[in-house]
């Protein structure tokens, strides 16, 4: 029997030197076609982040200031909220001075989710609508469930950042200080390396719990998300743009300080403001959803 040759339609495309291509394979195409794919997965996923400039976060405390002045009953109903967590806070720090980083970071554990208020607010005055006072306390209860997720992975990360406190007084004093004598160490330059090191692990952790907050809580207000796309989105903004997320950080943990110096007093004015501008950091750096 004569041997039949395939017909030619069935065999690949013939490369220019005559020889068969073969099926064509994922992984035809310019190298690094898995990243791009990945990469276009993970926009089809997460919302589009905006370009920022360097100008953008006093712009944001601009509109932050105009919101309060808008309606500062409110404002200074939170911006209260904001004093006696600070009282509290150095209650506490008063009787557990190693905890002195990590309790201040209670501001960045907290600080998020008693701004949801001021976040609704902004929201209300953007779409040209009147704000409540009663549906801003209230502003969390449609987002509970991905709320309290939210929540705790920032109490997990909170415990950890107090339990390597700790863990870095333990390893460096026989016995732990009191309130002076923590101050002391920190002042002390014979105490470099565990003035270093205390503020090294700070450092790390007030970065990761502000990136991965940054625009999540007002994310999960504005839209239906969860505390997992929220988070990540968060922590892609400052890793995409990072001076301008630094910058941003900086003014806060600068307002935030001047608040604390007169007694917390300032955090009556600095709070609200602050949260208001939060809001409008997320409007500015996430794309909103078509509609």
């Amino acid at each position: 029997m004569d041997h039949v040759s395939p017909h030619p339609a069935a065999a690949g495309p013939l490369q220019p030197g005559g020889h068969d291509a073969g099926p064509p394979r994922p992984d035809d195409g310019a190298p690094g076609g898995t990243a791009e794919a990945l990469s276009r997965a993970a926009d089809s996923t997460f919302p589009e982040l905006r370009p920022l400039t360097l100008g953008d976060p006093l712009r944001w405390l601009a509109l932050g200031w105009r919101d309060y002045t808008r309606h500062p009953g409110i404002g200074s109903f939170y911006g209260l909220c904001f004093m006696v967590m600070g009282w509290l806070l150095l209650k506490v720090y008063e009787n557990a001075p190693a905890y002195m980083l990590a309790l201040s970071a209670g501001f960045l554990l907290m600080g998020p989710f008693l701004c949801m208020g001021l976040y609704q607010v902004s929201m209300r005055l953007e779409r040209g609508e009147s704000p409540d006072f009663g549906d801003s306390l209230t502003a969390w209860d449609s987002h509970m469930g991905q709320m309290a997720i939210f929540g705790f992975v920032l109490l997990v990360l909170e415990m950890l950042w107090g339990r390597a406190a700790m863990v870095v007084f333990a390893v460096s004093f026989d016995g732990m200080p009191d309130l002076r004598g923590s101050l002391m160490a920190l002042v002390n330059p014979d105490n470099l390396g565990f003035i270093v090191t205390y503020l090294g692990v700070g450092g790390i952790f007030a970065g990761l719990i502000f990136a991965i907050s940054v625009v999540s809580i007002p994310m999960m207000l504005d839209r239906q998300v969860d505390a997992i796309t929220a988070g990540l989105t968060s922590l892609r903004l400052v890793l995409t743009q990072p001076m301008v997320m630094i910058f941003w950080g900086a003014l806060i943990t600068a307002l935030v300080v001047v608040a604390l110096l007169p007694w917390f007093f300032g955090l009556l004015v600095i709070g609200p403001v602050v949260g208001h501008a939060s809001w409008h950091a997320y409007r500015a750096a996430v794309q909103h959803p078509a509609n």
